[in-house]
C-alpha cells in the first residue's frame, strides 16, 4: 500500500512538471533587428555603387564601340575583323569583371547574413536557458509554429536584447 501510495506521489509530481515553451516569430525577429537592418543598408549602398560602376563603365565602352565603328568604315575589312575581336574580348572582359565583383559582393553580404543568423540562433538559446524554458519554437513564414497564443511569444524580448546588445 506504501508503494502505492508512494508511487502515486510520484506520478502525480512527475505530471506536475510541464516543459515551459516559447516562440519566436522569425520573420518579424529579422525585420526588426538593428544590426540586420544596418547590414542590409550597407550592401544595398555597395550594389547601388556596383551598379552605377557597371552603367558608367557600359557607357564608356558603348560609346568606345561606337567610335570604332565609324573608324572601321575606313579601315580595311582584315583590319576591322582584328580590332572588332579585340573590342570583343576588352567587352567580355570587362563583363567578366563587373560579374566577379557582383559574385564577390553577394558572397560577403551572405557571410555577414549567415553570421547575424548564428548570432540570432545563440541569444535564443542563452534566453531560453535563463528564463527556464524547454523549448524556443521557431515561428514566421516556414516556422514550426502554427498557433502560439500571445503570452507564449518571446518575439519582442529577444528582439530587445539583440538590439541592446548590438547598441553596446
Amino acid at each position: 500500500m506504501k508503494k502505492l501510495v508512494l508511487a502515486m506521489v510520484v506520478l502525480g509530481m512527475v505530471s506536475c512538471q510541464q516543459d515551459k515553451i516559447g516562440y519566436v516569430d522569425n520573420v518579424k525577429l529579422m525585420e526588426k533587428y538593428q544590426e540586420k537592418i544596418d547590414v542590409e543598408a550597407k550592401f544595398k549602398a555597395k550594389a547601388e555603387a556596383l551598379t552605377k560602376k557597371r552603367d558608367s563603365i557600359s557607357q564608356a565602352f558603348q560609346i568606345e564601340a561606337q567610335a570604332f565603328q565609324a573608324k572601321a568604315q575606313n579601315m580595311s575589312q582584315k583590319k576591322a575583323q582584328e580590332e572588332y575581336g579585340i573590342m570583343q574580348q576588352k567587352g567580355q572582359f570587362i563583363g567578366q569583371q563587373l560579374q566577379q565583383e557582383d559574385q564577390l559582393l553577394q558572397a560577403e553580404g551572405q557571410t555577414e547574413m549567415d553570421s547575424i543568423v548564428s548570432k540570432v540562433k545563440k541569444e535564443i538559446k542563452a534566453y531560453g536557458k535563463a528564463n527556464g524554458y524547454t523549448y524556443i519554437l521557431g515561428g514566421g513564414e516556414g516556422g514550426s509554429v502554427l498557433y502560439g497564443t500571445d503570452a507564449n511569444d518571446l518575439t519582442e524580448q529577444v528582439v530587445k536584447i539583440l538590439n541592446d546588445n548590438y547598441k553596446k
